[in-house]
């Protein structure tokens, strides 16, 4: 039996074929509004295996002169990101068991031979908030670790439909995917994978404060 890092939650199978359908229309959507482009990653501006996007009031970017970091307008076209789909919303009320919505879901589109290095979402204010994570198109082997590099990992296959929750003491589990399993599902046209991920950036009370001076 797999034994996963505490506070790390996979749900197989959480989204039927007809919702993970409606929400590949939804992100195709979002794709129009906001294109998908090659991030860079700091310093080096080494291309990233992955294309992505953002949808919600910040999306998370990083570039090799500014590095990581959440913004409210996309890189490429300066428009501000379009909104998160309800459907979304939704799933997050659902699984999070967060009581403030998410502001940012980060698309990653994976080609045959795309991958994500092991890594910690951490550049979001907030971490009392979990990161929710959906699965849509080919498989991958995902790999979650510890709250420190170098520790003991662990590989699960995650599905189309498949939802997985970082949150509690796995919020700054290591995490990444090794591989696509390429043909594996027929949900996407032209095969692939997307990966959707919901965070919440900012604490509550910073917004709130924020409003009274803006």
């Amino acid at each position: 039996m797999i034994v996963l890092p505490r506070g790390v939650k996979h749900i197989p199978g959480h989204l039927d074929v007809e919702a993970q359908r409606a929400l590949v229309e939804e992100i195709r959507a979002v794709v129009a509004a906001a294109p998908l482009y090659r991030p860079e990653m700091p310093r080096t501006g080494k291309p990233m295996s992955v294309r992505m996007t953002n949808c919600g009031v910040l999306g998370w970017v990083t570039d090799r002169d500014r590095g990581y970091r959440y913004q409210a307008t996309h890189p490429v076209t300066g428009a501000p990101w379009p909104a998160i789909p309800p459907r979304l919303i939704d799933l997050w009320n659902a699984v999070s068991g967060h009581p403030t919505p998410p502001e940012a879901c980060l698309v990653n589109f994976y080609t045959d031979d795309a991958k994500m290095g092991l890594h910690q979402d951490r550049d979001e204010q907030d971490l009392t908030a979990p990161v929710v994570s959906i699965s849509l198109g080919d498989s991958c082997l995902f790999r979650v670790g510890e709250t420190t590099r170098g520790g003991r990992t662990t590989s699960i296959r995650l599905e189309s439909g498949d939802v997985v929750v970082l949150g509690g003491e796995g919020r700054l589990a290591f995490h990444g995917v090794d591989r696509i399993y390429p043909s594996t599902s027929a949900l996407l046209k032209s095969g692939g994978r997307i990966n959707l991920t919901l965070r919440r950036v900012t604490r509550p009370e910073m917004r709130e404060i924020r409003g009274q001076f803006t």
